[in-house]
């Protein structure tokens, strides 16, 4: 049996006509003209309108889809959504002023934590911009500490969120 690579177009009694678009080691993914994505075991019963030699370099749709998502979120300012901790959600935020008989002001903490979350996305596009840009790489060393030591600063709101991976993190000890 001859494996079919990716690009390969098909045709399939059930589904009709479509294209290879991934292979695994038991099934291809293919997306049909008529029936969308499909997988189908690799020793169906189908027709091969066109083979192409599955080449080293060849990528399927969804590593493709995977590559840009995460271009995009290294290199723009898109946030992407970070769940807040279910016991924090509906909460609010209260500072209380020091002296007497000033009023105290209340903030939706799930305002406070999409601020939050703000700064974090704009601190990491500002490191990416310095690690492309063609300044010195001493200055970038330096300028990569100081992002590093803002982060320690607001790991103290780490409790707000739902998940670890999405923590702040710092210096760490070596």
């Amino acid at each position: 049996m001859t494996l079919l690579g990716i690009g390969s177009r098909i045709e399939h009694p059930e589904y009709g006509k479509g294209v290879i678009t991934n292979v695994s080691s038991k099934e291809y993914w293919i997306t049909f003209i008529e029936n969308g994505l499909e997988t189908i075991p690799l020793n169906d019963e189908f027709k091969v309108i066109e083979a192409t030699v599955d080449e080293v370099d060849t990528v399927s749709f969804s590593e493709v889809e995977q590559s840009l998502r995460d271009l995009l979120k290294k290199w723009s300012d898109v946030s992407e959504i970070v769940p807040i901790g279910d016991k924090w959600k509906g909460g609010k935020l209260i500072l209380e002023p020091g002296q007497a008989g000033l009023s105290s002001k209340e903030i939706p903490i799930d305002t406070f934590f999409h601020k939050i979350i703000m700064v974090r996305d704009r601190l990491r596009v500002m490191e990416q911009k310095i690690n492309s840009s063609k300044i010195e790489e001493i200055e970038k060393i330096e300028l990569q500490q100081y992002i590093t030591r803002i982060y320690g600063s607001l790991t103290s709101f780490n409790i707000l969120f739902k998940s670890p991976t999405n923590h702040f993190v710092g210096e760490k000890s070596k």
